[in-house]
């Protein structure tokens, strides 16, 4: 009986799926997993292990069209995952800018929210073995969103959120500003939105914030690298040796001169401590120690190349990104030879950058921007590149005095929580719980 109900299920799918969706939700006796059977009848749907207030799990397949505009254009395996907790309860879509590592996000947890965890089409285990260019833009990536949202609110009718970190923060704007009605709440995480290839915001935040002495001190650690160039490099390839990291796609002296430019970004970003930069004059050693610490050599090696790929594809066409400030060591550079990052982005394809493309994101955002939470921390550099609401927009914008870029919501004074609370409690109505962080 069971059997032929999913049968019927299924044939009203195929004729009507949005009038399916509201049917199935109604039909008693279906497990979570046949709901999703029914809403998903392509898909390869896995149990996963559960965690937190989460009651059932799963990982979907989907096979999700490469062009939602022309389906004859083919799919790929697209993986997201599904954690239940009450059909009653809010449902949080994770827009992920790259790869999905799953985990209950901080909007999930304070709701006791249904989760929806998307993995960036093209990235992680949705990446495929040739990546079709063509086909990764932000206008594919927020039509997967679409699709699965439309889809999963046959079953989950309360109010639904949207949320990122970062790049994928910048995902959840740029899906409200173009399907504003599949949301009811979004809330960004440090997403930044940068309007040129080479956003000069970036770099004038770096050259003001902190004191002037703290500045000047990472200028001088800049310097001091690579005035030690060849004792440091002599660490470098030791320290690749041990760690097995290989450079070959760009070279271990450019990995080098590479690390030495990021070094302002990624101290602001990570909410290093002027504290801790190493005197001018410390042996190559413990510069070195530092230089890892903060900027890392990932990004740079074979492996950080291969996964950030298709970042960089989309920051060289739509999402720009910033660029290096050669000033305080351009007299001692050897390799690095152009401020842009364009040398991590794939070299075997046309690269045409649309320069209206989040700039109309921007202008939808803060002018019509409603509902929207935003969180900063007033350190990070992508801050810089943060949307500004106008006043008679009813949008949120916290920014956390001395945080970086993992500032969450729980970072914040109890006080400035209390506010975040009630904001979106207005929006969400008095339904909707609110689990306030301990």
């Amino acid at each position: 009986m069971k059997t032929l109900k999913k049968i019927i299920l299924l044939l009203f799918v195929n004729v009507a799926m949005v009038s399916c969706s509201t049917a199935k939700s109604e039909v008693e006796g279906l497990t979570f997993k046949e709901h999703l059977e029914v809403l998903f009848p392509k898909a390869k749907i896995n149990s996963i292990k559960i965690a937190d207030h989460f009651t059932e799990a799963f990982e979907l397949i989907l096979q999700q069209p490469l062009d939602h505009k022309n389906l004859k254009a083919g799919t790929f395996d697209h993986h997201i995952y599904v954690s239940h907790s009450d059909y009653n309860n809010p449902t949080v879509l994770v827009t992920e800018g790259y790869n999905a590592r799953r985990k209950t996000y901080e909007l999930s947890t304070l709701l006791k929210a249904n989760q929806i965890q998307v993995e960036y089409r093209f990235y992680g285990k949705s990446r495929p073995d040739s990546i079709p260019w063509k086909y990764l833009n932000n206008d594919a990536a927020v039509a997967d969103y679409h699709a699965i949202v439309t889809k999963l609110k046959g079953i989950y009718k309360k109010k639904w959120l949207s949320t990122g970190i970062s790049k994928g923060g910048g995902s959840a704007i740029i899906y409200k500003s173009k399907y504003p009605k599949d949301i009811d709440v979004a809330v960004p995480y440090v997403a930044p939105l940068a309007n040129t290839k080479q956003d000069q915001r970036t770099t004038a935040f770096i050259n003001s914030i902190g004191s002037i002495e703290c500045r000047e001190n990472i200028k001088k650690f800049q310097r001091a690298v690579l005035k030690n160039r060849t004792e440091i490099m002599v660490a470098l390839k030791n320290y690749a040796d041990e760690e097995n990291i290989s450079f070959t796609t760009m070279s271990i002296d450019e990995a080098l001169e590479h690390a030495v430019l990021e070094f302002p970004f990624s101290f602001w970003q990570w909410g290093s401590s002027c504290d801790d930069i190493p005197d001018e004059n410390a042996n190559p050693k413990e510069l070195f120690t530092y230089l890892e610490k903060v900027s890392g050599f990932y990004l740079f090696s074979d492996a950080g190349v291969y996964h950030y790929l298709p970042s960089f594809y989309q920051n060289m066409t739509e999402l720009g990104y910033y660029g290096y400030d050669f000033t305080p060591v351009k007299d001692v550079l050897k390799f690095v030879k152009t401020t842009s990052l364009m040398s991590f982005a794939p070299q075997d394809v046309a690269l045409t950058y649309n320069p209206k493309y989040i700039k109309e994101v921007i202008d939808y955002i803060e002018n019509n921007g409603n509902d929207m939470l935003y969180i900063y921390g007033a350190n990070d550099p992508w801050g810089a590149c943060a949307p500004n609401p106008k006043p008679a927009v009813d949008a949120l914008k916290m920014v956390l005095k001395g945080g970086d870029h993992g500032t969450r919501i729980k970072d914040f004074s109890k006080e400035e929580q209390q506010k975040i609370y009630n904001k979106l409690q207005s929006w969400l109505g008095k339904e909707v719980k609110i689990y306030p962080i301990e």
